[in-house]
């Protein structure tokens, strides 16, 4: 992409990073201590296991380095906003939901370059020149996460009605964006995008539905109520795509890594369906 193109990617991811801080507060935080189980096992499965789960795929698939890559990328950034949309259309847990992203929005700040550097040389190897530079990455991630998290919570603190006012437009506004930024990724990769898409398409609903049922599963395990295991099993399948992309076109200017997260993107719609029908047929 080229310099205006990577501008707007960078506002674009600005906006929703702050639409997502409009809605949070200090009690979202707080309510880790009154809920560790939920949140821990929120975090595992969001931080720990989609990414074991994203690699153990990808060595059992064979797919093309560059997909690969895109796939840890896409691992690495859990949650979202959408996510928290996902969950109140299911009548999950949704104070669960907002908890794991106000969480998981702050470690991400240190585990995604981590992940991504160990992607990148591990799957490129020396057939690229590609570098991962965990600095540079982690300083690209507080200027479109942790800033715009700061200022949409300061704005919640002292101008709550305002932040009320604009949570839903600001909400409606990330999802054009979302659009706006994928059809321009499809346009900038069109010579390529159809055979990107039939190499990634599996993966992708591989690693969406893998991670939903693990999530779930590990939530009834360890006796959370239903409510509490749907709510993790969508934060586990519903990942922050816009985030991904930004980290594969403007951190590591590959437009290529990106793809998986534009699939995924567009997938995790559908198959969100599943827990939203489950949980209104469930919860009535």
């Amino acid at each position: 992409m080229d310099s205006s193109a990577t501008l707007i990617l960078v506002l674009a991811l600005f906006i929703i990073m702050m639409g997502m801080g409009l809605s949070l507060t200090i009690e979202d935080f707080r309510r880790v201590l009154k809920y560790p189980k939920a949140v821990f096992l929120g975090f595992l499965n969001q931080i720990i296991l989609l990414p074991v789960i994203a690699f153990t795929l990808i060595q059992l698939m064979g797919v093309a380095p560059e997909i690969a890559v895109g796939i840890m990328i896409l691992a690495a950034c859990p949650g979202g906003p959408t996510s928290n949309m996902v969950t109140l259309l299911a009548k999950g847990d949704t104070a669960l939901s907002v908890s794991l992203t106000a969480v998981n929005s702050i470690v991400t700040l240190f585990s995604i370059p981590l992940i991504v550097n160990f992607a990148v040389t591990y799957f490129m190897g020396d057939s690229t020149t590609v570098s991962a530079p965990i600095g540079t990455i982690a300083g690209s991630l507080v200027v479109v996460i942790a800033i715009p998290l700061t200022v949409g919570m300061l704005i919640k603190r002292y101008k709550s009605t305002f932040a009320d006012k604009m949570e839903r437009p600001v909400r409606i506004a990330s999802g054009l964006v979302l659009v706006l930024v994928i059809v321009g990724l499809v346009i900038k990769e069109r010579a390529n995008f159809v055979d990107y898409f039939e190499r990634s398409m599996w993966i992708v609903i591989a690693l969406n539905i893998t991670t939903m049922v693990v999530g779930f599963i590990i939530a009834k395990i360890f006796k959370l109520n239903f409510k509490q295991a749907l709510t993790i099993c969508i934060e586990s399948g519903n990942q922050n795509g816009t985030l991904a992309i930004h980290v594969a076109v403007v951190s590591l200017a590959r437009p290529d890594f990106a793809i998986a997260a534009a699939v995924y993107s567009l997938l995790m719609y559908v198959t969100a369906t599943v827990p939203v029908f489950w949980g209104n047929k469930r919860l009535g």
